[in-house]
């Protein structure tokens, strides 16, 4: 059994006091009960919903061995038998033993951040370093203020490569994440108009985006979009917090790392990437073009960490996109197929158009047709119906002929749409989920995108139950 933390090194960690015989160490650290493992210590977070007190019996029946919880708690859980370390705030306990993963590593971190792609980026990040070492990364999107010291609490002391994802929702969020991370190289992917009902402007999202700057080590490198307008800006707090190693990548003829040439096809995208006075062609095994964009990021942070390039272009390969941000399905249906696109984890006005964008390569078959189901982008506050409104030019570029939507927001788009487009509009995620379920046919691409909170995992849960998958769809699934 390998231990990740000793009691003794968590105790000191975090200020704790022990209550009852701890155990040597602990295997894993979780705040979730339902799903911990045994000898993990279980941190029972008190969150804007549940508290994590309340289930330190379920987390204990299945296998914790050490429980950290509050003092103010104590009295309530003192009939427990398993060992606790107790603590004045269990968050703040968190995010102090995450401070000391970092303090204990010599890992090399990299963050990322960005109003689109950062968990794709993450994610493929994790895939292209993989084959020069050990390499710990966030689970899923587990960017905010509990995420991050978890992740950090979970890095084991020979990690060789730590990846990070921070996110924000309003100012102020991410500074704190960065400073706590401490990356070697942080990474915007892009700034666009995601949570903009929090901001008054695009660009005070970009100055709550460069808070990463926060954290960057002394000789540390930042990496940045030098496609998107907020290019200077963002160089500009980069150089004002003390960060010379400023690097870029994107189509623009000044980027470092320059996307010379694109080639998407349905199912995957190639690209030609031209730095340090060579291009090599790279092979990625999802499609968009959205995606060759964060590969470029990917590829200059592996070459400045020193890692081995050719190994991390030979991986894109492998790459597949993942539930909720375009995983394909191929389903049968009347003794033929469609094609589902899940997009269903996230929205905003970039990541839609990046989606309807990958709708259109899609290819039908039959008489099939490419449908765009759209629901609601939330935190838009008083933009929210002229950004709704907008999503019109895309789809009509794109020659998407079938647009269904559902949610309040999503009225704005169906008047803008001309009659030319067959819209279908209807209040509820329910009711828009039977209607998918019951008009698709043989032939069909149907993307599926909302933002999370509007629920459109439903309707792709909705599909993958009524009509079964391909076997061939595996890797996609």
């Amino acid at each position: 059994m390998t231990l990740l933390w000793t009691s003794r090194d968590m105790v000191v960690a975090m200020g704790g006091r022990p209550f009852g015989q701890l155990p040597d160490g602990v295997t894993g650290i979780s705040i979730d009960s339902r799903t911990i493992a045994p000898g993990e210590a279980f941190f029972a977070i008190k969150g804007d919903r549940v508290d994590g007190h309340d289930y330190a019996s379920l987390a204990i029946a299945n296998g914790a061995s050490l429980l950290v919880v509050s003092e103010a708690k104590l009295p309530a859980l003192g009939r427990l038998t398993v060992p606790m370390i107790v603590v004045d705030d269990v968050l703040v306990g968190l995010q102090k033993l995450g401070i000391a993963a970092r303090d204990r590593t010599a890992a090399t971190v990299i963050a990322v951040t960005g109003s689109v792609g950062k968990t794709t980026t993450k994610e493929m990040l994790r895939l292209a370093l993989e084959p020069s070492g050990k390499v710990h990364a966030s689970v899923a999107s587990f960017n905010n203020h509990w995420g991050v010291p978890l992740t950090l609490a979970r890095m084991p002391m020979d990690t060789r490569y730590g990846v990070f994802e921070l996110g924000m929702n309003h100012a102020g969020e991410i500074g704190p994440l960065s400073r706590m991370v401490r990356p070697d190289v942080a990474i915007i992917t892009t700034i666009a108009p995601a949570h903009l009902g929090n901001f008054s402007s695009v660009d005070e999202i970009a100055d709550a985006k460069a808070e990463i700057f926060e954290g960057v080590v002394n000789g540390g490198d930042v990496i940045l979009n030098r496609d998107n307008a907020y290019f200077e800006r963002l160089e500009q707090a980069a150089q004002a917090a003390g960060i010379e190693n400023v690097h870029s990548f994107g189509q623009h003829a000044k980027a470092e790392f320059r996307l010379a040439e694109f080639d998407g096809a349905a199912e995957l995208s190639t690209l030609w990437v031209s730095f340090h006075g060579e291009t090599r062609e790279v092979s990625i095994g999802a499609p968009g073009r959205h995606l060759a964009e964060n590969a470029m990021a990917v590829l200059a942070a592996v070459s400045l960490v020193g890692a081995d390039l050719q190994a991390a272009i030979e991986a894109f390969a492998h790459l597949s996109a993942v539930k909720g941000r375009g995983a394909r399905h191929k389903l049968s249906i009347g003794g033929g197929s469609l094609t589902l696109i899940d997009e269903s984890y996230n929205a905003n006005p970039a990541s839609m158009r990046a989606a309807i964008s990958v709708l259109a390569s899609s290819q039908p078959q039959y008489d099939g047709r490419r449908i765009a189901v759209l629901g609601d982008m939330l935190e838009m506050g008083e933009f929210s119906p002229s950004v709704h409104a907008e999503l019109a030019g895309p789809l009509l570029a794109a020659g998407i002929e079938h647009v269904w939507l559902a949610g309040a927001e999503m009225v704005a788009l169906r008047d803008a749409l001309p009659e030319t487009v067959s819209v279908v509009y209807l209040e509820t995620t329910a009711e828009l989920a039977n209607f998918v379920t019951t008009e698709v046919r043989p032939g069909d691409v149907v993307m599926v995108k909302s933002s999370l909170g509007i629920g459109f995992g439903k309707i792709v849960s909705a599909l993958l139950d009524k009509y079964p998958a391909f076997p061939d769809t595996e890797r996609h699934s």
